[in-house]
């Protein structure tokens, strides 16, 4: 680690500890030229989530953003917000252990569906015409049968 007194490359590692939010390491260091005593913080490097849309454009994962959707879906029903959280936690973890840097947003819709559907049938639905781009009340009512069948089934 380069000084930033002197510019030497030297220095040792003097005391180690985790950031409060423990998602990287803070170190004292000093220099063994100088003597003198400066902080660094070491993070993991990560390559970020990409979702590739339905017209081939790319944007980061932004789980705020599937967080503000699942919301809407879930407005006036039973479903708290902490159910919510766990859901994107769970469904990023899915993605980033999947090892694939790129996802496409059908995939993502359908674990998201697949979860909201165990949570709530009215969200899901709700989730599922904005998602699946309903255009008219056949598709919103192919959608309702299917989760019927489904409830039936199990």
């Amino acid at each position: 680690m380069k000084c930033p007194f002197c510019g030497d490359i030297d220095s040792k590692v003097v005391d180690s500890r985790p950031t409060e939010e423990s998602n990287s390491i803070r170190r004292r260091r000093e220099c063994l030229k100088c003597t003198k005593r400066f902080t660094t913080y070491e993070t993991i490097e990560s390559l970020p989530l990409l979702v590739i849309k339905k017209d081939g454009t790319r944007q980061t994962f932004n789980r705020a953003k599937l967080l503000n959707s699942l919301v809407r879906a879930c407005d006036k029903r039973s479903v708290t917000l902490g159910q919510l959280e766990e859901l994107v936690t769970d469904i990023e973890q899915q993605l980033l252990n999947s090892l694939d840097r790129e996802v496409p947003s059908s995939k993502l819709g359908d674990l998201v569906m697949e979860r909201l559907r165990e949570i709530d049938e009215v969200a899901y639905v709700r989730f599922a015409s904005v998602y699946r781009q309903f255009t008219d009340v056949s598709t919103f009512l192919d959608e309702v049968n299917k989760l019927l069948h489904s409830r039936k089934d199990s």
